[in-house]
């Protein structure tokens, strides 16, 4: 079965780029476009597509606005086409606490060098979206909040988080949760260059513990999160006897750049069984071979569960493949990284 797109811009330029992107391949057929979010309104109740792209500025109704109503009304899976600006940057995070599935980075006015490879990603981002479980997520009821006193641990031990579609959420659920006596959070989310900077400022905002975007050589500190940057992969290593960030630009790695599996691995080989990690909602299988080192090394491994996840893809491939200890619903994952913390910390 085809996946219906209805493809929402008021760029008629930008709409036969995503029409024709979208086309190249037989299983996503788009099935209309629309100019603005009153026309969008209308096509959604005939064509009732599987997925919406939906651009933020447009006339008669901010897109914000309308994906606030569409998930209040009619929860669809929606993919946001951004603008590479820091305004843009921001509307997007806003876009995905309110409900969109993931986003994609506009192509620039001149459509030159990239295009293939933004046409692969936007298909790609599509077939995760239609698999997504939005209303799910929608019919949800807030989950209690599980109160996370305590996260200390011994000096050297360490937090790693990997996630991709829905990770956005996800991550900032089990952040929002971690004490400020935490040890270091490194965190591998696929986020294109431009975003990740201001994702870690908004979840800064919202969180006790200090997140910052990482950069080559910066200290692991207690108490802080470190989120790797857009297009470069983020290790961990020990230098003079302490925990440092390494970004590099190498090769892709699982598909991606920033890789969840780069970034575990690193942390096996570095912390060993010092560390916790969690695996979050994603498309793919990016950090089930890291995680399992993880575990083969000792550490503590968790991965959300497929009620809580909006793609349960990484999760379950890390599953079935022996990387986690447990499964566990997204609100629990702050509490039994602690707890493994706590159990660390007696130990010693």
């Amino acid at each position: 079965m085809s996946i219906k797109v209805l493809v929402v811009d008021d760029s008629a330029l930008i709409r036969e780029v995503l029409t024709r992107m979208l086309t190249r391949d037989e299983d996503i057929v788009v099935v209309g476009t629309a100019n603005d979010p009153i026309e969008a309104r209308e096509k959604i109740k005939i064509l009732n597509p599987d997925v919406v792209t939906l651009d933020i500025e447009m006339p008669n109704m901010n897109g914000l606005q309308f994906l606030e109503k569409l998930m209040r009304l009619r929860p669809t899976p929606v993919v946001m086409v951004s603008t590479l600006t820091k305004k843009g940057a921001s509307e997007t995070l806003l876009a995905l606490e309110l409900g969109a599935v993931d986003f994609v980075a506009k192509p620039s006015a001149d459509l030159t060098g990239g295009l293939e490879a933004f046409g692969s990603n936007l298909r790609d981002k599509i077939r995760a979206a239609a698999r997504s479980d939005v209303k799910g997520r929608a019919n949800r009821a807030d989950a209690p909040k599980v109160a996370v006193r305590t996260a200390a641990a011994p000096d050297g031990a360490l937090i790693a988080i990997g996630a991709s579609t829905g990770g956005v959420e996800a991550v900032r659920a089990v952040l929002v949760n971690m004490p400020t006596d935490c040890p270091p959070i490194v965190i591998a989310q696929h986020m294109p260059p431009g975003f990740t900077s201001r994702f870690a400022a908004r979840l800064d905002e919202l969180c006790e513990i200090k997140v910052v975007e990482a950069e080559d050589r910066m200290p692991l500190e207690r108490g802080h999160a470190y989120v790797a940057r857009g297009d470069y992969h983020l290790r961990v290593e020990r230098s003079s006897g302490q925990l440092k960030c390494r970004l590099t630009h190498d090769e892709l790695a699982s598909g991606h750049r920033p890789s969840v599996d780069v970034l575990f691995e690193s942390v096996a080989k570095t912390v060993g069984a010092m560390a916790v990690g969690a695996i979050l909602t994603g498309m793919g299988r990016d950090g089930a071979r890291g995680l399992k080192l993880m575990r083969d090394a000792g550490a503590y491994t968790v991965g959300q569960n497929q009620a809580s996840s909006l793609v349960y893809g990484m999760p379950r491939v890390a599953f079935e493949e022996g990387a986690v200890v447990e499964q566990a619903p997204l609100e629990a994952i702050a509490a039994r990284l602690a707890n493994a913390l706590v159990r660390l910390k007696n130990a010693a």
